[in-house]
């Protein structure tokens, strides 16, 4: 049967146009999509330019009047940061000190164990291990300030209260990197992987090391990251747990600060708002070059695992 060239333009042209009209929904949609990822980019960018800009500015530039979104005549960055690290003879460098502290320690000791309790969660059959992983995502249910107090007084009876080991501690328990440990193991590190480890012969631990570390490599950056910035950012534990100043983190200490200049307002604490700002723009940089640092493995360990 012949095909006349009329035919022939029509077979030519519609699947263009049924490729068109597919794709016109899907350009919309992703403009529509970008739209919105834009408006919350700067709905998330605007605290942090307005703490960039007024970090900049004087006591009096603050409370001037200007505008709080754009530097005003005057960069005082020199001043109000030889003014931040000299205030209360340099309790602010100290205050960073203990949230490295405590973030670093108690980041590292939560990935540890999260990652020996989730693997072997995944990997092992064991009497209780259905109520125990019962009992850790209830754990992972519970609000971590409705643990404070319990913590409070069972600390205050074997005297550890106002000592670093009462922040550091309970940081080490993270019931949701566990879980998280656990899924991401079971589903990337196949059991016919460590049985051919095993006939091999390599025991548990080497198993574990050379075969199964490696390939939880994107799990372990993911929940490193997530403990060190909890700790980083605890505030409700260090608050009620230290009552001297030379223990505190940075965000209590900031905290304290800002209770100061709110307590005494103009008179006396008008002066502290210029360090307050700054001292927060300052407390957020190692969270940020943390970020920056772990993201090519945090992206790349992703991939290997989405195609896994």
């Amino acid at each position: 049967m012949s095909v006349t060239p009329t035919e022939r333009i029509v077979t030519r042209r519609t699947p263009g146009r049924l490729v068109e009209r597919r794709r016109a929904p899907r350009t919309r949609g992703r403009v529509s999509l970008n739209i919105v990822l834009a408006l919350l980019m700067i709905y998330f960018l605007i605290p942090f330019w307005w703490v960039i800009v007024n970090s900049s500015k004087s006591s009096a530039g603050l409370f001037g009047g200007g505008s709080s979104l754009w530097f005003a005549s005057d960069i005082n960055y020199v001043q109000n940061f030889i003014d931040l690290f000299t205030y209360g003879g340099g309790i602010y460098a100290r205050w960073l000190a203990n949230s490295a502290l405590y973030a670093i320690v108690g980041g590292v000791g939560a990935t540890v164990l999260s990652v020996l309790a989730g693997y072997g969660f995944a990997k092992y059959r064991f009497g209780g291990r259905s109520l125990s992983f019962a009992i850790l995502l209830g754990a992972v249910m519970v609000p971590t300030t409705a643990l404070v107090i319990p913590t409070f007084v069972l600390f205050a009876q074997v005297g550890w209260t106002n000592t670093i080991w009462a922040v550091i501690l309970p940081s080490l328990l993270n019931p949701f990197g566990v879980y998280l440990m656990n899924v991401y193991a079971r589903d990337s590190v196949p059991d016919e992987l460590l049985d051919a480890a095993r006939v091999d012969g390599a025991g548990e631990f080497r198993s574990f090391f050379v075969v199964a570390l490696p390939l939880l490599r994107p799990a372990i950056v993911t929940v490193l990251l997530l403990s060190v910035v909890a700790s980083w950012n605890n505030y409700f534990l260090p608050l009620v747990m230290l009552s001297d100043n030379r223990l505190f983190p940075v965000t209590v200490g900031i905290g304290l600060w800002q209770s100061t200049a709110s307590t005494y307002g103009a008179a006396g604490g008008q002066s502290l708002w210029s360090i307050i700002v700054l001292g927060s723009l300052v407390s957020v940089i190692p969270l940020i070059i943390a970020f920056l640092t772990l993201q090519k493995y945090w992206q790349g360990g992703l991939a290997i695992g989405s195609l896994k």
